[in-house]
């Protein structure tokens, strides 16, 4: 069993060392650990830290593409080089390394596929009122569109299976905390939350600049992943307000009519009629929205199928160099596997 705990930089070299020092060494029933950083353009020494400490490998952007991105580019080289479990933890050190046994625990025992750690938000010194009621209400919201019960979802502290991996998709170029969350619950991929503990804040966070601009972007993260993956029911809600209410009016013009006065209330027919024709073009997106679903769910069993021949044969390929046969074996046999399904 391999574990590779993947860290996103972007000019960490202050704070990079401290958070690679908490890491684990040696957790029961993991027999290999490896450390992975994803250099998101850094301008400063990231990289050279990061060498001089020992990380095994390192994903290298030329220029700064995003906390989205990168965790993607991490996931796919966490893949290549054969982790059955990757964990996704933050260089700045907010989160306690010992906890990361706890994060992988659930999955080495089979019980899930991914683990999120649940920060003691209202414990947490380093975040405001403000900020703490933001956390709650984005939660909140992710646990009814995703149809989960994970009470913090913009935690970036995740343990993730092999299986899992294969299967997230991020589209947004903001962060992939809520999307992950709702496309997984969504695609019925096992999930489950686990306490943990954080550290004192070592620098301000990057994510966003301001309040404001935090919510902005995540409101639109959930509605548009909510848009993907329950397009029917998203639509549906959203044209049935104008219909019902150009419905309404008609009804009314209709009374009118019928009382000998309709002639003075034409505008009101004009616009019952303008917004029937609205509410029902909006069905119809949303019909064509859930077709267009409905492809891309069979593009994401396609892709995770090539996924897994790609990443189980470059696993063995790997091994193979290594010189490890007995995984050889094993990895070859799940690329056949697969190829057979």
């Amino acid at each position: 069993m391999k574990l590779i705990i993947q860290m996103p930089c972007y000019n960490e070299a202050e704070t990079l060392a401290t958070a690679l020092n908490h890491l684990p060494r040696h957790i029961d029933g993991i027999d290999t650990i490896e450390y992975l950083i994803i250099n998101d353009g850094s301008k400063d020494n990231t990289v050279e830290v990061a060498k001089q400490w020992g990380v095994n490998y390192i994903v290298n952007f030329r220029s700064n593409r995003g906390l989205a991105k990168g965790f993607m580019a991490g996931l796919d080289a966490c893949l290549r080089n054969g982790a059955d479990i990757i964990v996704n933890t933050d260089a700045d050190d907010q989160y306690c390394g010992d906890d990361i046994e706890t994060i992988v625990k659930p999955i080495l025992e089979g019980r899930t596929d991914i683990v999120i750690g649940a920060r003691p938000i209202d414990d947490t010194v380093d975040f405001s009122p403000l900020k703490k009621k933001l956390q709650h209400l984005g939660s909140w919201v992710v646990q009814k569109v995703s149809k989960t019960d994970i009470p913090d979802a913009p935690s970036g502290f995740r343990a993730i299976s092999r299986e899992a991996a294969m299967s997230l998709n991020v589209t947004n170029e903001y962060t992939y905390t809520l999307e992950t969350i709702i496309q997984a619950g969504r695609n019925r991929i096992p999930m489950m939350s686990v306490p943990i503990r954080t550290n004192r804040e070592l620098r301000p966070s990057r994510l966003f600049r301001s309040m404001f601009g935090y919510i902005k972007r995540s409101a639109s993260t959930i509605v548009r992943s909510y848009v993907m993956y329950k397009p029917m029911a998203f639509f549906t809600l959203l044209g049935t307000f104008p219909f019902t209410v150009g419905f309404a009016l008609g009804l009314r013009f209709l009374y009118f009519m019928y009382q000998g006065n309709a002639s003075g209330h034409v505008q009101s027919l004009i616009l019952a009629s303008t917004l029937l024709m609205l509410g029902f073009m909006v069905w119809v997106t949303g019909i064509q929205a859930d077709t267009i679903a409905a492809s891309r769910k069979i593009l994401e069993d396609v892709q995770n199928h090539v996924r897994r021949l790609d990443y189980d044969n470059a696993a063995a390929r790997l091994l193979a160099r290594r010189g490890d046969s007995s995984m050889v074996d094993n990895r070859a046999e799940k690329g056949f596997e697969a190829a057979e399904k």
